[in-house]
């Protein structure tokens, strides 16, 4: 492949994530994954002598797609692939940077359907009613966890989390989703008390008022240095409680999985859940009905007495 340096494309491609980030709202994570997916295509294709963006063939797109197969990419990586060279030519198109688009005639691959793990509700009131150390971290921690359950968060949008999104008077949270969508997400229970221990006992342990200029005021979650948890903080402790209980690898994007399939077990309305997960379509929100007929099917075999054969 070309080196980025050499490539004919550079500035297709940084107008493109300029519209992305300006226009669309795009979150730093997509950026990035645009930037990738797209950059890495344009080298494959100067590399291939094309030095003309109307020079862009449907070839040069399968090629390059045949390429991501050879090195043995996962499938959802070559239909995201696939999904960000048909977003970057359908712009360039549009906005008459070129006059013909040489993936409009190719689809989207089939990706099998994956289900989400999902912790049973046994092994999630394990997780959450484990002993936790009694220290600001213990506290802050445990809070972590509920939350992440109690109100179906993506990382992102915990670590996030400023002090004037949390509504106690009104029993929400205030949270800014994938593409800075907001929304408001109910609050209550063990996931409320959790916050109001942490907050209460815990968070000025972690927010010396003598760390001028390094603590972060506005976070709800801090590090005991008293900045902004981390993403990769939250994956690892959210790991290490799930191993105490038996959990192992657990991945705080279970726990969100797991409130969503609690829900509609419990008999929540797809939509609510959708709007409630902040997914844009409700296709998303969808595969919980899988998950759901999964526990369904599981609760017939383990409970009716003609289910399984002698």
């Amino acid at each position: 492949m070309t080196k980025e340096s050499e490539n004919p494309f550079v500035g297709f491609a940084q107008e493109f994530l300029d519209y992305l980030a300006v226009e669309r709202g795009a979150s730093p994570l997509t950026l990035e994954a645009y930037r990738r997916d797209v950059r890495r295509y344009l080298n494959f294709v100067a590399g291939c002598g094309v030095a003309d963006i109307d020079q862009i063939s449907r070839e040069n797109v399968v090629d390059y797609l045949s390429v991501l197969s050879e090195m043995e990419y996962a499938p959802a990586s070559i239909e995201r692939a696939v999904s960000a060279l048909k977003s970057f030519h359908r712009f360039s198109v549009r906005e008459s940077l070129a006059k013909r688009d040489p993936t409009a005639t190719i689809r989207l691959p089939k990706v099998p359907d994956a289900l989400p793990d999902v912790l049973s509700l046994t092994k999630v009131t394990s997780l959450l009613d484990q002993v936790f150390p009694q220290t600001a971290i213990g506290k802050r921690d445990k809070a972590i966890l509920e939350t992440l359950y109690g109100c179906g968060l993506r990382v992102s949008e915990l670590v996030g989390l400023d002090l004037a999104a949390l509504m106690f008077n009104d029993g929400y949270l205030r949270v800014t989703g994938k593409g800075a969508r907001e929304r408001v997400v109910p609050l209550g229970g063990t996931a409320e008390e959790a916050l109001h221990v942490y907050l209460d006992r815990a968070r000025s342990q972690l927010h010396p008022k003598r760390v001028s200029g390094v603590a972060d005021g506005s976070a709800v979650f801090l590090n005991s240095r008293g900045r902004r948890l981390s993403r990769q903080t939250v994956h690892k402790l959210v790991a290490h409680y799930g191993a105490l209980v038996g959990a192992e690898n657990l991945h705080p994007h279970t726990l969100r999985h797991s409130y969503a399939t609690h829900m509609l077990e419990g008999g929540a309305d797809l939509r609510a859940i959708q709007e409630l997960l902040g997914h844009a379509d409700i296709i998303t929100t969808q595969i919980y009905t899988h998950v759901s007929r999964s526990h369904l099917r599981e609760e017939y075999l383990s409970t009716h007495p003609r289910a399984r054969l002698r």
